[in-house]
């Protein structure tokens, strides 16, 4: 890590990422506070609804964010994101009404939806050596899980003193510094190719997913993410209050053991991909993240807090491993020139599940009980994890990087004389017979 922050580009970045998401968290466990206030034992209803919301912004503005990006430059969406970010949620703590928390989210998310995926499209040409950019992977992977256990935490804290109206004056600042700290990193311009037609760039990243099977195993998996992680994204609110008894100043620690599972997928993934392979990484999470929605249909019959800390752990745990490496088959399976469409492509296609299960979650789980709702999510994760089985069996999972050098024979170097040799050139083989794009120029 402290090699990566070396990189002036990535050690900004990564430091906006990090205040952003901090802000980000303290919305969190305000906005759930918030629609208990406004709807009590309805909370998880309208959570599914701004939810839903942010995911139609997701799977709608993300295609069109990964078309600008490959003609705009990717600063001035990342700066202008944040800047629509900020003064959204300073209006968030003067609604009354519920129309005016989803017209609000609405436009937060579209902006959300528009940085995002950008961001994630920058990190590979701030980084192009691989094994940097899987550190960094982990590391943002791990910062999005340390803002998962840090921010409920302070978020705790802070609720005792305040109210908590006043989280969202702490995400406004963070998208603000954000913006300041993404203004002063000099991020690589999108090299040429592709289509210049804007429609052709819209769908761009989607046909490569239609074409390459792994991708299309990828798409599976984000059901399996989606399925487990709505449990903890959308019921942890109604889970303690309701059905732990518990206060508001708990909701928060209960989401912070999720973040403390998701936290331990990101530092163990990067050892198990170096042994297993992504697939083998991916496919022991989606075994943790069916088992961890079994262990809540338990819940839901004997509710105690040991059961649901250890299932909320699992959750974290189990998508965790399944989020992590999704960065390096995404970037192996796409060229510098489409790397901002294909990003965009799975950032939109991820969030298209969440679509179908943060609704699931809270409709279903307000109007039939949360049995009902974790049955149905769970066997929609059990399905999604044996089709990403079928569609990414083991023989069609590795990358083979291929060089070629003088006089010099690459099958019997030693990795220090692979580093540091130089090469004529270098080409990435995936070995998939239906895998169109590959071989392709590194």
């Amino acid at each position: 890590m402290r090699e990566l922050l070396r990189n002036p580009s990535y050690r900004w970045l990564f430091a906006a990422q990090v205040i952003a998401l901090v802000g980000t968290g303290l919305a969190t466990v305000a906005l759930g506070l918030l629609a208990y206030d406004l709807a009590d034992v309805r909370a998880g209803e309208i959570l599914g609804t701004v939810l839903a919301i942010k995911m139609v912004a997701y799977v709608c503005v993300s295609p069109l964010a990964g078309a600008w990006a490959g003609r705009v430059p990717r600063r001035l969406l990342l700066v202008g994101a944040d800047v629509v970010r900020f003064g959204v949620v300073l209006l968030l703590p003067w609604v009354g009404e519920v129309w005016q928390v989803y017209l609000l989210i609405a436009v937060l998310q579209a902006a959300s939806a528009t940085f995002t995926p950008t961001f994630q499209s920058v990190l590979p040409d701030v980084l192009p050596n691989e094994e940097d950019y899987t550190k960094a992977l982990s590391a943002s992977q791990f910062a999005v899980s340390l803002e998962n256990v840090a921010s409920p935490v302070v978020a705790a804290f802070l609720l005792l003193f305040v109210d908590f109206h006043l989280l969202f004056v702490g995400t406004a600042a963070g998208f603000l510094v954000s913006a300041v700290l993404v203004l002063g990193v000099v991020i690589p311009g999108v090299r040429g190719g592709g289509s210049d037609r804007f429609t052709d760039r819209v769908f761009a990243g989607l046909r490569v997913f239609v074409a390459t099977p792994r991708l299309r195993a990828v798409l599976a998996l984000n059901m399996v993410v989606a399925g487990a992680g709505a449990i903890t994204l959308v019921n942890t609110v109604n889970v303690v209050r309701d059905l732990l008894g518990a206060t508001a100043a708990q909701v928060p620690l209960l989401l912070a053991v999720s973040g403390v599972g998701a936290a331990t997928a990101a530092l163990a993934t990067p050892p198990l991909v170096r042994r297993v392979g992504e697939r083998v990484s991916m496919l022991t999470g989606v075994a943790v993240a069916v088992a961890a929605v079994s262990g809540a249909l338990v819940l839901a019959a004997v509710p105690s807090w040991p059961l649901a800390v250890g299932v909320w752990l699992l959750i974290g745990l189990g998508t965790g491993l399944i989020m992590v490496p999704i960065g390096r088959v995404v970037r192996s399976s796409s060229t510098a020139a489409d790397r901002p469409a294909v990003f965009a492509a799975q950032f939109s296609l991820s969030h298209l599940c969440w679509l179908a299960t943060y609704p699931l979650a809270g409709w279903v789980g307000a109007a039939a009980g949360f049995t009902t709702a974790w049955a149905v999510l769970g066997a929609l994760a059990l399905a999604a994890g044996l089709t990403a089985l079928r569609l990414w069996p083991a023989g069609l999972s590795e990358v083979v990087r291929h060089r070629h050098g003088v006089g010099a024979d690459p099958g019997h170097l030693t990795q220090a004389e692979w580093d540091g040799a130089t090469w004529v050139h270098s080409h990435r083989v995936v070995i998939d017979a239906n895998h169109t794009r590959w071989p392709s120029p590194a």
